[in-house]
């Protein structure tokens, strides 16, 4: 009778030992997370996160996280200059070998180019909404804007980057447009292919030079009658001429390694959680999508 009062004990002790264990490691990688923002993003204003409360639910979880700020306006390769140099200074901090590069929108193609020119400080690239093979909004900008809108597309960067911190970072509306026109992003894939779908809408190598890819993206302009940004995102959306899209890229254009998903009741900002959490009401929270990824991640060891 002892002995079984002794081994129920046990296992009680285990029991309730190892299930905090395992909620407050759920998120938590071996290599830190790095998050990328896309066109006319930010890392924070103020109190409003950019991957809006996704930081914190994953550090919640045991995860090293980071938020870089690159220019809110520019070329991928200008920003992604600006993104290796903030990785090598996130690895020499940390004493880690490598970074996971999880990119939203423009984000998804500036981590590529990070993985591609030093994948050997790149864990994986998470590609979310990405403009991978471009976007027929940017294409109508590019090919009808006036001189005007880029000018206040600059202007508008250079505010976001003053009030986030990072006010030296250089604006160039015109070839952030370009970057992510689909002539733009051609010229690009054909210099950093890594990870790319060799169809139009199928799946990319999962691994390549030994970076891990990954993408996921939503498929609805308008999910939410609260959220003042649908309904601009409802008008862009018809630049896609009926092809499924997130109401600024295209469904097969976030296409990048491993497609987790390219149909969630998101739209292009549901993605990161915004307008500050206002996402549709019976689709899983772009919150618990950002966890669920880390302990992918954390299941492959990495």
């Amino acid at each position: 009778m002892k002995k079984l009062v002794w081994q129920l004990l046990t296992v009680l002790v285990i029991a309730i030992t190892a299930l905090p264990a395992s909620a407050t490691g759920y998120t938590q990688t071996r290599y830190p997370i790095v998050l990328v923002h896309g066109l006319f993003g930010f890392d924070n204003l103020g109190p409003l996160e950019y991957f809006y409360g996704i930081p914190g639910a994953l550090r919640s979880g045991g995860a090293q996280v980071y938020v870089t700020s690159v220019s809110a306006a520019n070329s991928t390769e200008v920003r992604g200059e600006q993104l290796l140099f903030q990785v090598r200074q996130i690895l020499a901090a940390t004493g880690a070998e490598k970074v996971h590069l999880i990119g939203h929108s423009h984000g998804g193609p500036t981590s590529r180019y990070v993985a591609s020119v030093r994948p050997d400080l790149v864990a994986s690239v998470t590609s979310i909404g990405g403009v991978n093979k471009g976007s027929r909004v940017a294409d109508a900008l590019v090919g009808a804007a006036p001189d005007v809108l880029y000018s206040v597309g600059n202007a508008l960067g250079g505010f976001l980057g003053l009030i986030s911190g990072s006010p030296t970072l250089p604006q160039n509306a015109r070839a952030a447009a370009q970057s992510l026109s689909t002539a733009g992003t051609a010229q690009f894939n054909a210099r950093h292919p890594a990870g790319l779908p060799s169809s139009d809408c199928g799946e990319g190598a999962y691994q390549a030079n030994g970076v891990y890819y990954f993408s996921w993206s939503g498929a609805n302009s308008y999910t939410n009658i609260f959220d003042p940004a649908d309904p601009f995102l409802a008008v862009t959306s018809l630049a896609f001429g009926g092809a499924k899209n997130d109401g600024l890229v295209a469904s097969c254009s976030s296409h990048l390694g491993r497609v987790i998903r390219d149909d969630y009741r998101m739209n292009h900002l549901d993605e990161v959680n915004q307008m500050v959490g206002i996402t549709h009401l019976f689709e899983t929270s772009p919150v618990t999508l950002f966890r669920q990824h880390a302990n992918r991640l954390q299941g492959m060891g990495l």
